[in-house]
């Protein structure tokens, strides 16, 4: 990896009911927050890769809105919320390979409009049913909800995971969001409160489910030695992985069972040099209670099964050993996808976190789950130079 790459800079705008802003308009804030932090100018960028939801070929449009010419490496990717990682990991090849000096990765997203539920958010017109998806409708199965409702579901079948440990990761991250003055949902809740919560698609209460925010965040990749003379501490990427597991939602297959983050995990590790005793904190993507449990169970932080009882134990919330989602996740700090436990890992590789800075920050482990567990990245990240923690 040579002098290896680092993250040199980290862009936020308001995030959650931020109103008059297009989705363009808030990725071009985020960038230019991003380039700033990190103390370079915006012709410094010779990469920019966006995320999908810009409309229209969203890397040439916010390239002209940000008055960016002459990119080395320009696109847009989508691998839903694992877009993050792979956008990072992608940008830290360029920087290496020398394809690109200073890459700018973005994501931003409005779909909270004024006087309308978080429900509709994305709401979109019915498709056209047909064949097995035909079926599936027909059976209820119209909504991510319903299906991941349907892994947490074969888990609990499989492995008696129950909704109160699920209840327990509600309440822990919840801990930590009232520590974060970013986060959107800071009012402590109690495990009673979440099983009082409605029932969205059973198992899944409503605490169980992330939040809809509006806003844009970006960061900025670059060479190591280049970080080290820049503005803000450099945050120091030592490995990533991408896994794509393809299990059928049928009988005898794997899904709800594991993830991508066996593979994706094994791969972020290696690269890095590290297990999973060496993580310090775990930045997981929780679009779901769910979600966060089996991550914890495929990466290797307890065994398959073990991850309910895990949670249960305290060992995720402030005071555990294994101080996860610090900053609220997207169960309730904000939700911009794979860039919302990435935001925080860089927040407390920077010892940034004040109030909710974890006592030990040299490993941290970024996760990015998308789709219907259908796409996984991991990113192992650290304040220090790999090889001098």
């Amino acid at each position: 990896m040579g002098d290896g790459a680092a993250i040199a800079g980290l862009g936020m705008t308001e995030l959650g009911k931020v109103y008059g802003r297009s989705p363009r308009r808030l990725a071009a804030d985020a960038v230019r927050l991003a380039v700033a932090d990190a103390g370079l100018a915006l012709g410094d960028l010779d990469g920019l890769l966006v995320s999908h939801g810009l409309g229209g070929s969203p890397g040439i449009e916010l390239a002209d809105t940000l008055g960016l010419r002459d990119l080395r490496l320009l696109t847009h990717m989508n691998a839903f919320g694992a877009t993050a990682g792979a956008m990072v990991s992608y940008a830290a090849m360029s920087v290496l390979s020398g394809a690109a000096s200073t890459v700018g990765c973005v994501f931003s997203d409005a779909p909270l409009k004024p006087r309308q539920s978080a429900g509709s958010a994305y709401q979109r017109d019915a498709p056209e049913w047909y064949g097995f998806g035909g079926m599936t409708a027909a059976l209820g199965f119209r909504s991510v909800n319903a299906f991941y409702a349907l892994a947490a579901q074969r888990h609990m079948a499989r492995y008696g995971t129950t909704s109160e440990q699920l209840g327990a990761i509600a309440v822990s991250t919840r801990e930590w969001a009232a520590r974060n003055p970013l986060a959107q949902m800071r009012d402590p809740i109690s495990l009673a409160d979440h099983q009082a919560s409605r029932w969205v698609a059973e198992p899944l209460h409503l605490l169980d489910c992330c939040l809809v925010s509006n806003g844009a965040v970006a960061v900025v990749v670059t060479g190591a030695a280049r970080a080290r003379d820049l503005a803000r501490p450099p945050v120091h990427l030592w490995g990533w992985g991408q896994g794509h597991p393809g299990h059928r939602k049928e009988r005898g297959s794997e899904f709800g069972l594991t993830t991508g983050a066996v593979s994706s995990g094994r791969s972020a590790m290696t690269m890095a040099g590290v297990t999973a005793a060496d993580v310090d904190v775990c930045e997981l993507y929780d679009c779901y209670t769910y979600t966060v449990l089996v991550s914890l169970e495929d990466y290797g932080f307890c065994a398959k099964g073990e991850g309910g009882a895990f949670a249960a134990s305290g060992a995720l919330g402030p005071g555990g050993t294994l101080p996860t989602n610090t900053g609220g996740g997207q169960l309730s700090g904000y939700y911009m996808w794979g860039m919302t436990p990435l935001s925080e890992a860089v927040v407390q590789a920077r010892g940034d976190g004040g109030e909710r800075q974890a006592a030990a920050n040299d490993v941290i482990l970024v996760s990015g789950n998308g789709g219907i567990l259908d796409h996984h990245a991991t990113l192992i990240v650290s304040p220090h130079e790999r090889g001098t923690a």
